[in-house]
Order: C-alpha cells, then sequence, then structure tokens
C-alpha cells in the first residue's frame, strides 16, 4: 500500500537520535508493556513515602516516570583532572574520597561539610553547604563525580554543585556529565531524585508500545518510542533532545486530533438533527427594528450558522467573539431561524444571575419578531415555573432561558431544536459531549448546539481543545464602541488614581472595584478581599458615595439585589469578586479598577475591564498591582498596552499554560503531557493533517498497524467508548 502524501510544512531530519540507544547493562529483568503500568514502587528503593510524593508530580507508575519529561538541560562536559583546572573555572572531576568531616561555623543556620578528595594528578578540597547528611553516606575510598566551581583562596578547592558516588546501581554521570536533564520537582520529591528513578527506570523503555505505524513514522521522520525516550531523559546532543522531544509532541498531538475528528464525525453520523431552513419571517422585523445595522463580521457569521442550521446534521460551532462585538443579536438570529422552522430554541448560561440579564436583553431583541422567552431557573416560584414548562411541552413557549435545569429530567420541550450556550468555554470536551446527548428532540433526534464564549480562543488552541467544534470569529467592536482606557498603578500612585475615580463618580458615572478575595487577607496581607474593601472605602476614599457588594460567598437572593441595585443606578460603586465578570450590563459604568491584577490572567483581565465603556462615554480601566513575579509584571503590561483580545489569548496561552483540554480546568497544568501549545504550532498543524489521512485510510482504525493507535486514541478519550465506532 503506498504511503498518502501529507501536505505539511517541511520537517527537518531527526539526526543522530534516529539511531540512539542507552548504553546501559543489561537488565536484571526482560521488559514487558505491563511493567509500565506497574507502580513507581516496582522500582528498587521505592517506598510508599516517596510515592506519595512522585504523586504530587503526576508519578504514579513506571510509565509515568519515562513521561515526565526534562524542562531544560544543564550542559555539563566531561571529568578533567585536577591539575588542568584554574581559578573560577567550573568543572566536574573524577575523584577518590580521603577524609570527610563536618567544619564548624560561626553563622548560625550554616553548615560546612569539607573532604579532602585526589586524581592521578594531585589534591583539592571539596566543600558542601547545609548537607550534614554527607557524613553519613560518604566513605573514606568512596569514587566520585563532583561538579562545581573551583578556588584557589584561602586554599585550593570547588565548591559542589552536584555530586555522585561511582560503582553503585545506577548509571555514571548522571548528575554531573553531559547533558544533564533538569526536571519539574518539588521540595519533597526534587529533580535529582527524578532523575535517578528515570535511571533506574532506563530498561523499562525498551517496553514502551509503538502506537504509530511504520508509514507515518517514516513519512514524518520519526523514531520508534523507545528511543524517542532515550533521546529525551539521556541525549548525547542537542539535536538527539529535539528529535526525540518532536517524535512525543507528535505522538500526542495525533492522538488528540484523532479523537476530536472522531467525536465530529461521531455525532454527524450517530445522529440525524432536524433541518431547521429560514424564512425570514421572524428574523426579518428583527433586522428591521435594530438601532443600528450588523457588521461585515456579524453577517458573515450568521451566513454561517444559517447554513449549519439548515443541515440534516446536527450543527456543533463555537462563536467567540470580545465583549460587545454583537455576538447576543447573532443568537437571536439563529433562535428566529429555528422558530421559523417550526422548532424551540434554549439559551442556556452557568448562573441565574446571568440568565436574567440575558431574559432582559433578548426580550428587547425578540419582542419586534414576536417572541416572548420564558425563564426558568430555581429561583422561580413553582407554581409560575410548572407554567412555564407546560408552555414548553406544548410548543407555545419558543424561546427559553435558563441554567442546566433546563436539560434536566422533567423539563420537556415539544420540539427542541437548538440550543445556545454561553460563556461555557470552561466545558472540555468530553463536557460538551455529554451536554449534546442531553440535548434533543422528542423523537431523539439532535438539536443543533452553538456555544458562544467572548474570552477570545487563540487558533492553536481553537484547533486543540476545541477540534470537535466548527469554529466563528466575531474579530472588532460595533461601531461607536471605543476600546478601554487601560493603566497599570503601582502603590505609590493610588490616591491620583482615586481622585480620577471621583471625577468620575462626581459626572454622575459609576464604578466596578474588583477584589481577588472573599474575606480576609492573602498571604503575607497583599491580597485585599471585598467584604473588608468595601468597608474600608466606605469610611475613607468614597465615604461620599453609595457603596455596594457583591460575592459568591452571598446567598443568591443577596447577590443578586446588589447587582440590581448597582444597574438601576442605586449605588455609585460595586465592590465585588469576579462574580461581575459576565452577565452584568451597566451602561452607566465607565471605571474598573483590580485590585490586586497581577493575581489574574490575561483573559479574565480583558473580560473585567469589557463591562465598563458601554455607554456613551468612554471607560477606564486601573489595574493596582506591584507584582513579585516576572509572569505578573508581564500580564499587566501586555493587558495595559493592548486591546486586542485575541493577541493578549495567545500572551495569557503562553504565559498560564493550556489548562484542561479534556476538562474543566482553565490554566495552569495542561492534560497534555510532552506538547505545549504556545510552541508546538508547527507539529499541530502536521499532526491534525496526518490525522484526516490516517482516518480516511482506516476511518475506525482497526487495521493491525492501527490497533495500539486506536487504544491510546479510546485511552484518551475514557468516556467516549463509541466514537471511533461511528
Amino acid at each position: 500500500m503506498t504511503t498518502p502524501a501529507v501536505d505539511e510544512v517541511p520537517i527537518p531530519p531527526f539526526g543522530d537520535a534516529r539511531s540512539a540507544r542507552w548504553d546501559a547493562p543489561p537488565p536484571p529483568h526482560r521488559p514487558a508493556p505491563e511493567r509500565l503500568d506497574e507502580p513507581i514502587t516496582a522500582l528498587p528503593g521505592v517506598g510508599r513515602a516517596a510515592a506519595a510524593r512522585a504523586a504530587g508530580l503526576g508519578i504514579r507508575t513506571v510509565g509515568d516516570l519515562l513521561h515526565h519529561t526534562p524542562t531544560r538541560y544543564l550542559a555539563y562536559e566531561q571529568a578533567r583532572p585536577l591539575a588542568d583546572l584554574a581559578d573560577g573555572e567550573e568543572a566536574t572531576v573524577r575523584v577518590v574520597l580521603d577524609r570527610i568531616s563536618l567544619r564548624p561555623t560561626r553563622r548560625r543556620g550554616l553548615v560546612i561539610v569539607r573532604a579532602r578528595v585526589h586524581d592521578e594528578t594531585g589534591s583539592i578540597s571539596a566543600v558542601w553547604f547545609n548537607q550534614e547528611y554527607l557524613l553519613q553516606v560518604l566513605h573514606p575510598g568512596d569514587r566520585l563525580l563532583l561538579r562545581g566551581r573551583v578556588s584557589v583562596r584561602p586554599e585550593r578547592q570547588i565548591g559542589v554543585k552536584a555530586h555522585e558516588v561511582l560503582g553503585g546501581a545506577g548509571s555514571e554521570g548522571v548528575h554531573t556529565q553531559g547533558l544533564v536533564p533538569v526536571y519539574p520537582a518539588t521540595e519533597g520529591f526534587p529533580a535529582r531524585r527524578v532523575r535517578e528513578l528515570v535511571d533506574l527506570a532506563r530498561p523499562d523503555a525498551r517496553a514502551a508500545l509503538e502506537p504509530l505505524p511504520a508509514w507515518i513514522r517514516e513519512r514524518l521522520g520519526l523514531p520508534g518510542a523507545a528511543d524517542a525516550l532515550v533521546a529525551v531523559h539521556f541525549p548525547r546532543s542537542a539535536a538527539e533532545h529535539r528529535g526525540g522531544r518532536r517524535r512525543l509532541v507528535l505522538e500526542e498531538l495525533l492522538v488528540l486530533q484523532l479523537g476530536l475528528a472522531a467525536v465530529r464525525r461521531s455525532e454527524a453520523t450517530r445522529r440525524r438533527a432536524a433541518p431547521l431552513a429560514g424564512t425570514g419571517a421572524r428574523s426579518g422585523p428583527l433586522l428591521e427594528a435594530l438601532p443600528f445595522t450588523l457588521t461585515r463580521e456579524q453577517r458573515r457569521v450568521v451566513a454561517e450558522i444559517a447554513r449549519d442550521l439548515a443541515q440534516p446534521a446536527p450543527m456543533r460551532r463555537l462563536l467567540q467573539g470580545e465583549v460587545g462585538s454583537g455576538k447576543t443579536v447573532v443568537a437571536a438570529l439563529a433562535m428566529c431561524q429555528a422558530v421559523e422552522a417550526g422548532a424551540q430554541a434554549a439559551l442556556l448560561v452557568p448562573t441565574e444571575t446571568l440568565a436574567e440579564q440575558h431574559l432582559r436583553t433578548l426580550d428587547a431583541v425578540l419582542g419586534p419578531a414576536g417572541i416572548r422567552p420564558v425563564l426558568v431557573t430555581g429561583s422561580v416560584p413553582r407554581g409560575e415555573r410548572e407554567r412555564r414548562e407546560l408552555a414548553l411541552r406544548t410548543g407555545t413557549g419558543e424561546v427559553a432561558v435558563g441554567t442546566q435545569a433546563l436539560l434536566s429530567e422533567g423539563v420537556g420541550f415539544h420540539r427542541l431544536g437548538l440550543v445556545v450556550v454561553d460563556e461555557q468555554h470552561r466545558f472540555g470536551v468530553e463536557q460538551r459531549q455529554a451536554l449534546a446527548d442531553r440535548a434533543s428532540g422528542p423523537e431523539g433526534e439532535a438539536a443543533h448546539l452553538l456555544y458562544m464564549t467572548a474570552t477570545p480562543i487563540p487558533r492553536t488552541l481553537a484547533l486543540t481543545a476545541y477540534g470537535d467544534l466548527r469554529v466563528s470569529t466575531i474579530r472588532g467592536r460595533p461601531p461607536g464602541r471605543e476600546p478601554v482606557a487601560t493603566r497599570w498603578v503601582r502603590e505609590a500612585g493610588r490616591e491620583d488614581a482615586y481622585d480620577e475615580l471621583r471625577a468620575e463618580l462626581r459626572a454622575g458615572r459609576q464604578a466596578y472595584v474588583i477584589c481577588p478575595l472573599v474575606e480576609g487577607e492573602g498571604a503575607g496581607g497583599e491580597a485585599r478581599s471585598a467584604v473588608r474593601e468595601a468597608d474600608r472605602l466606605r469610611a475613607g476614599p468614597l465615604a461620599a458615595f453609595r457603596v455596594g457588594l457583591a460575592h459568591g460567598a452571598q446567598r443568591p437572593d443577596e447577590r443578586r439585589e446588589a447587582m440590581r441595585a448597582f444597574a438601576a443606578g442605586d449605588t455609585d460603586v460595586l465592590v465585588a469578586t469576579t462574580v461581575v465578570e459576565v452577565g452584568i450590563d451597566v451602561p452607566n459604568a465607565t471605571v474598573m479598577l483590580i485590585e490586586g491584577a497581577d493575581r489574574f490572567g490575561l483573559a479574565q483581565l480583558h473580560q473585567l475591564r469589557g463591562r465598563v465603556g458601554r455607554g456613551g462615554h468612554p471607560g477606564l480601566c486601573l489595574l493596582f498591582a506591584d507584582p513579585a513575579t516576572e509572569d505578573g509584571v508581564r500580564r499587566l503590561e501586555a493587558v495595559a498596552q493592548t486591546t486586542d483580545g485575541f493577541r493578549l489569548a495567545e500572551l495569557d496561552l503562553e504565559i498560564r499554560g493550556e489548562g484542561s483540554i479534556l476538562g474543566l480546568r482553565q490554566a495552569g497544568p495542561t492534560d497534555l503531557r510532552h506538547a505545549r501549545l504556545g510552541r508546538d504550532r508547527r507539529e499541530l498543524a502536521q499532526a491534525r493533517r496526518v490525522a484526516a489521512w490516517t482516518l480516511q485510510r482506516d476511518p475506525h482504525l482497526t487495521g493491525p498497524e492501527h490497533l495500539l493507535l486506536r487504544r491510546a486514541v479510546l485511552a484518551l478519550f475514557t468516556d467516549l467508548p463509541r466514537l471511533l465506532d461511528g
């Protein structure tokens, strides 16, 4: 069978890593695939306490350990004779220990261990700081490799950075020679210990299964799975490391892309959807009543959604656009198309507060179309809720607004054709699939699904985390909406910023003050809490103004009343946590003051500042922070310098990580063990193309050469066992 030609960017040759092998002694056991599934305690010297500490790094099995790859390498040369070392040089030496002792010091908390060592060319003193335990583990006559810096005053000595005892169970030079890997680690499970365990697990890499068929490895110029692990953990050159990592990254992204493609295919073929063709009977009056004309971007996206709705395959589309870009009008037009086709539409939102906000907006937008949306939430009185649910079951309620409870058992629809999900970018692939399974009509046909998010998503993340969806993007803002001026304010400039805030309030405007905590204080007292800040502002800087308070720990009715009072103009300032990030629209609010701004992600800061400047007056965002980290400084500089949400999203991806791809986590540690979307764009594009070719060649991955690849896909998508058979 001929190998399909994959349209891709040129791939550099792999180099030496193609033939890389570990120069380890023969293993004491015969490696087998199941060995990689054994707990880490199967390795010599690893007890339950060490296993518990390793679990904090996600290392529970031997396979987890081998896939816990280095973040960087220390470039150490080979050992040199003592006689060749000059003052100030850092070097590795191979020596014999003559004697070792503890040297007392007058400095409290400082312990110095001093030893005398020699080789064939001379002798030197070796010094360790605060490592008293060495007196029990090092003995005269031990052969050592030492890495450190040489000094000649007051005597010739080497300050030891790393050492290892030769002749033990491990390989020589693991910590002190060549490219020494540095692993993600913790205080209780340091990088040195990870190195030692990976060294012990070397033979087990031979048991690594090979999920990539030969045609893919050959086409992409990739080494085998075992060779890639060799090259990543103990490379003989930088080229070996790069080639090994590229293999691991491409395999991981290919498995993910195959699963996402299978999700799309399964949803398109497993269930049919009712085609919803528009007539213009409802959308026409809506468009005529709008006080503005749709932008070109909005018209393009409306057309994309309209085409999807008219198909018998269920629409699965993500609509992204910044706050104020006009997503709600686009969604309203999609709802009109569903109603025109004799179906119902439902808008799902994460909170009751946001549901009430959307109800007010849709009441105004859909009114000219003759559509009155029905609100269904837990706070609606029981009798009224039963009346509204009856309207949905009989079809007289054409559009419903509510939380996910709308799709729970007991809430029925006459003919549910479209579900719009707002601000649910927090959902991973598996959560979206579960929602799709619940969103169906009375005869089992699938509803069309439209997801909306105001958090801009980088293309690389969209291709991965949202690879099961088609993506529509509205760029820019409607005419007349000006960017919000943003300034980073250090503590020294606080009073001047308050002067600006008070000037806006005296002019009849309103302001938000956002705090990172609800109550108490952060470490060192540097993080302000909403409760204390509200009290402080009422008693001091904003004593002349009405200050409200809203946060997630309040009772729902109390929080709703605080937001209602602010929206109605009964309070001038709303002190809040990020509960106002979405779902509150106060055109008169012009100032967004964010305390501890370095504690928020870029996307969140951009989302928050989008809450102001929504009326006819310019908005101002003040970021209060004195960041202690370089990442904090980068975030604040970025959000102050650009209002392009998509550029900020790319930076946020680089700084904070991509978070959970298949689940709920939004930032930080990722589902991906090897790939990093911020830097592996080229590999992502290659994996996407190869996935398409693979499924074209073998749609269900049932060919003998693809069975291990199929197993890898099903292992990643554990809750979707049918996706490859759809």
